[in-house]
């Protein structure tokens, strides 16, 4: 007889784990929990999110996970070692939703949206944020949840008092034990990890010794997170002449074609394929020994990756970011920053009154821990989970 209440078990096609589908398959794994992570937000805290897993292996170790996101965040968690299946928010995907039932559901988004997500299907306990049935107000699901709850509702507090990173925030609302600041947790498949080491290699050519990314841009939901095209073309100029041996290359999304093409006119640098998608971008994000970025995506797929990372922040807040003491914040010298305002008026902006030579010598303090660390990439092993947990 079939196994059917074993994790791999479709019922209707063999798994890839063995030939027999009974007592004899070495590869039997029967959860005894169902939970559902809801976090259909910004693709970059898609990204920090992946922090959480761990936290959650550890507090329920025989746990199968759903996790339900907006397109194409979906993408960036395919193929997770501890993700069991990733649906969308698509009529499809939400259709295979209303089959499942659930234990537990963790919702990080304070949106209505997410917390709709729920009508299609069954869960019995809830962490996070749920709605004001009335009203639509998002609310704490627990007690636990009040503190990143508030912060939403208070920007002295967000911006001032709180000295807490996200994921410790996340960690302490979803009641998910002792924080042990895990890190982010988006691997790179076998095939892409070949990919990654050619993909390094072509950029190491002609006597260069390591890799200097610049993540160019952000998404359009808060524009002025990027640095205008004249200032990179600066940046770039000056760590050029101050570090010869470095291949620069430039990165970014569909909405940076433009934009790198501008900054690349007339200067020796490499630029990466904006268009060909959020895994090729993350290939050549973790090709990168240092990484120059604002906070966005790339920042994030970065910091999932291991990179040395200079961020700097205008818009957003700073202390919310932990690069885990692999690289160096820099923040505005703005009076009025953070502000988390998605248009600006000033004449003179947040990414104006960054220092130059503050990014030189961040890029040097990283450079330095780069190769004195060695090459690194982001944790792509089960085997890793397991030594965490122990």
């Amino acid at each position: 007889m079939a196994q059917t209440n074993c994790r791999n078990f479709s019922g209707y096609k063999p798994c890839t784990k063995s030939q027999t589908c009974d007592s004899r398959c070495a590869s039997f794994d029967a959860p005894k929990l169902s939970i559902l992570i809801v976090h259909l937000g910004a693709l970059g805290a898609v990204v920090r999110s992946t922090s959480l897993l761990k936290a959650i292996k550890r507090k329920y170790p025989s746990s199968m996970i759903t996790w339900v996101t907006d397109a194409p965040a979906h993408v960036l968690l395919q193929d997770h070692p501890v993700i069991d299946r990733v649906l969308t928010t698509k009529d499809a995907d939400l259709l295979q939703l209303g089959a499942l039932q659930f234990d537990v559901a963790m919702v990080i988004d304070k949106s209505l949206k997410a917390v709709g997500v729920l009508r299609h299907t069954q869960v019995d306990q809830i962490f996070g944020f749920t709605a004001n049935p009335l009203t639509g107000a998002i609310v704490p699901a627990t007690p636990a949840a009040e503190e990143l709850w508030e912060l939403g509702l208070n920007n002295h507090k967000k911006f001032f008092e709180n000295k807490k990173p996200e994921t410790q925030l996340m960690i302490e609302a979803l009641e998910l034990g002792p924080f042990k600041r895990d890190a982010y947790w988006v691997p790179l498949s076998e095939s892409e990890t070949m990919e990654l080491h050619f993909r390094r290699q072509s950029f190491l050519t002609a006597g260069k010794k390591w890799v200097l990314g610049f993540n160019t841009g952000c998404s359009n939901v808060i524009a002025a997170k990027k640095f205008t095209i004249e200032f990179h073309r600066l940046m770039i100029k000056s760590l050029q002449s101050r570090y010869p041996e470095a291949q620069l290359v430039l990165l970014g999304g569909p909405e940076d074609t433009e934009r790198n093409v501008e900054i690349a006119k007339g200067l020796s640098v490499i630029s990466t394929a904006t268009q060909s998608g959020l895994r090729d971008g993350l290939i050549s994000v973790a090709a990168c020994d240092v990484v120059v970025t604002g906070d966005s995506l790339g920042m994030h797929m970065a910091i999932s990756q291991g990179k040395q990372v200079v961020a700097w922040f205008g818009p957003t807040c700073a202390h919310e970011i932990d690069l885990y003491d692999r690289g160096v914040s820099i923040l505005s010298q703005s009076p009025c920053s953070p502000c988390w305002k998605r248009a600006c008026e000033k004449s003179i902006m947040c990414y104006d009154q960054v220092s130059l030579q503050e990014i030189v010598h961040a890029v040097e303090s990283c450079r330095t821990n780069s190769l004195s660390g060695g090459f690194a990439f982001g944790n792509s092993t089960l085997k890793a989970l397991s030594s965490d947990l122990a």
